[in-house]
């Protein structure tokens, strides 16, 4: 029992470790996924083994390396729960109306169309979006473009086709291909019932994982062009999607800084979209970030629609004179812009072999 406890010990401190080398290969970026699962697991082993310390001196040392992993991650996960307060601001005679926006990634092979579509039904969002998308959920979506007859359609079939759809007037919008002419990202500039301009940013870039790519590099290098798109847009800003990356990675905080966004997740939850089979592997993949003067009212996960991501809901308003969230955007430092390009250019560079024709 003793050697088990300690096997397990040095694994568990090794995953909490990886994330901190920065090597793109998935072996180091996917133990950034499973910190939640590895807090649990760190929990456990170190109760247990509490009782076994007098049998080895090892496992001393090991506890107490295993005492500072858990209360880091604590440190990680303590903002996205209630105990972390965000600003309430109530909508003012300055704010836009409510816009309600719903994001899924819902599985190319998924053939439940009428689950997803059932839920816009009932939902009535002003805007949603589907990704992984290709010709056959386009054409099974088109008895929705009666009530939302402004949309955007890039349909693939490797999985990295993106179907935006609204009900909202759209000033213009566009399709970018930062770092790959098979991987597109949707910009639409549209307006609120009530006039108000904003910008929405839906990203999709491909994941680092044994099944599909090496490394993190497309997907770092895609994101942080959105991140040095958008910095300096006078609009207020929202960039929704399955990131496949998770809030609290590296990657991710470089999004946050460069944008000079916010994480809608702070002070709301964790809420994990994916893996919809899986319920103690899941994480939060599907992400939303928006400017200081756009204001989250709800951020929830739908049930399953058939794929193996939850759809996301959210409702927001924007009040243009608000600073109240001023003071949660994070600023890049010294040399970090620096990697952001090199960052961007190693992801342009990238060649994958193995997304689908």
């Amino acid at each position: 029992m003793t050697t088990l406890l300690i096997i397990l010990s040095s694994l568990f401190i090794l995953l909490s470790v990886l994330p901190f080398i920065q090597n793109q290969h998935w072996v180091f970026r996917v133990a950034e996924f499973i910190k939640l699962q590895l807090l649990f697991l760190q929990i456990l082993i170190f109760i247990i083994a509490f009782f076994y310390t007098n049998e080895n001196s090892l496992l001393w040392y090991l506890q107490a390396v295993q005492l500072l992993a858990i209360g880091y991650h604590i440190y990680i996960f303590i903002r996205y729960t209630k105990f972390w307060k965000t600003p309430i601001v109530k909508q003012t005679e300055e704010s836009s109306d409510k816009i309600k926006i719903i994001s899924c990634n819902i599985y190319q092979y998924n053939k439940a169309y009428h689950r997803f579509i059932d839920l816009i039904h009932q939902e009535q969002p002003d805007i949603f979006l589907t990704m992984e998308s290709n010709r056959n959920w386009e054409q099974a979506m088109q008895v929705l473009e009666q009530d939302y007859p402004n949309y955007q359609k890039v349909t693939l079939e490797n999985t990295y086709g993106m179907h935006f759809y609204t009900k909202l007037k759209v000033n213009r919008r566009q399709t970018h291909y930062f770092v790959a002419d098979d991987l597109p990202s949707i910009e639409v500039e549209l307006e609120t019932r009530d006039g108000h301009p904003f910008v929405l940013f839906c990203a999709h870039p491909p994941p680092p994982s044994p099944t599909e790519e090496e490394n993190s590099k497309e997907r770092d290098g895609d994101l942080l062009s959105i991140a040095k798109k958008i910095r300096d847009y006078a609009l207020p800003v929202l960039v929704i999607g399955d990131f496949n990356n998770v809030a609290w990675a590296k990657s991710s905080k470089l999004f946050k800084k460069t944008s000079r966004l916010i994480d809608a997740r702070i002070g709301r939850g964790i809420l994990s979209t994916f893996h919809t089979k899986y319920w103690f592997f899941r994480v939060p993949l599907d992400l939303l970030f928006h400017s200081p003067t756009v204001f989250i009212d709800q951020l929830f996960i739908y049930p399953s629609i058939g794929s193996d991501h939850f759809p996301v809901g959210c409702t927001f308003h924007i009040d243009p004179c608000s600073d109240e969230q001023q003071d949660q955007v994070k600023h890049l430092e010294k040399g970090e812009m620096q990697e952001v390009n090199e960052l961007i250019k190693e992801g342009k560079e990238e060649e994958s072999d193995n997304r689908e024709a």
